[in-house]
């Protein structure tokens, strides 16, 4: 028999960190963390990410367990995570999967192979150089014109993704995207609920723009010159997240903070909007639009009572 999982996903600032401690709670379980940026030490502030003393007691996996600058990708969250499932499961206790990255909540749902092709270096230098030349947005654009689903759901600023996909596609003549679709066809390897908590769009962009204030005001530019001062450059995977890339640039640049920090509420609406597209295309979703409920404690009630058919 399919063991059980639980997932909770939806846009940035919905509110699934609260709603998987809540869930968490009830149902005598742990939670992996599915963000890609949380996963790192000493970025705090600028991830929103979970103080010890807002847990609960609730055990966390797959946070501060990497340094900025080591690799972290969705094949490596994908055998991290399934090890702490794994885990959750020893200690007779419920996964609950929380956050925000779809692709990386698919990839263990649905066991996804990742098919490795050899490292074409010559073609991979090729397109680093292009980037040099002609910059991101520009390499973004030529993947877009042979896998528009991967250039959909890659941001141009992730550079390494777009190169992986353009590698994919050099070495296959397929692209990436059509790849992980067939993977996704599989079955799915738990037993699952998965909650996709939803806002009216002003209600969201609003949580966002208050979250992004509170980002600046807890001290997010001094979080990001301490990484500056570790070594670490706009150019890795890690300061690629929102931001960390627009206070580097301000700092390298003179830009003046109040334009980064407006920088960071437009791409984080354009990334809350990305996220719900993906969602969209998931099956076996359970959308919840949270502005139905009077209360959060009956969201989780709710919650709690869906979790417990599949228990």
């Amino acid at each position: 028999m399919k063991k059980p999982l639980i997932i909770i996903t939806g846009p940035t600032a919905s509110g699934k960190t609260q709603l998987s401690i809540e869930i968490a709670k009830a149902i005598n379980g742990e939670i992996v963390s599915a963000d890609s940026m949380q996963v790192y030490r000493g970025m705090d502030i600028g991830t929103a990410k979970i103080r010890k003393e807002e847990m609960q007691g609730i055990r966390h996996y797959l946070i501060d367990e990497f340094e900025p600058w080591e690799e972290f990708n969705v094949a490596i969250f994908k055998e991290r995570c399934s090890q702490c499932i794994q885990e959750i499961y020893s200690h007779n206790k419920v996964p609950v999967i929380a956050g925000g990255t779809g692709f990386y909540i698919q990839a263990v749902l649905y066991n996804i192979d990742f098919k490795e092709t050899e490292m074409d270096s010559a073609y991979r230098e090729k397109l680093w150089h292009f980037v040099d030349v002609h910059g991101a947005s520009a390499l973004h654009n030529e993947l877009a014109k042979i896998d528009k689903v991967s250039a959909e759901t890659i941001h141009e600023n992730n550079i390494k993704r777009v190169i992986r996909a353009m590698e994919y596609y050099h070495q296959t003549g397929t692209p990436i995207s059509g790849h992980n679709e067939e993977e996704r066809k599989k079955e799915p390897a738990y037993l699952f609920k998965y909650f996709v908590l939803n806002l009216p769009r002003e209600i969201l962009y609003n949580r966002i723009n208050q979250r992004v204030d509170i980002m600046r005001e807890n001290g997010l530019e001094d979080e990001v010159r301490a990484l500056m001062a570790k070594g670490c450059t706009k150019d890795m995977v890690s300061m690629q997240g929102l931001g960390y890339k627009e206070i580097i640039n301000a700092i390298e640049t003179g830009e003046p903070l109040d334009s980064a920090f407006d920088k960071i509420k437009q791409e984080t609406r354009h990334f809350a909007k990305r996220q719900i597209t993906w969602f969209k295309r998931e099956k076996n979703t359970e959308w919840i639009e949270k502005d139905r409920f009077g209360t959060e404690e009956e969201l989780a009630s709710y919650c709690i009572s869906e979790c417990r058919k599949i228990l």
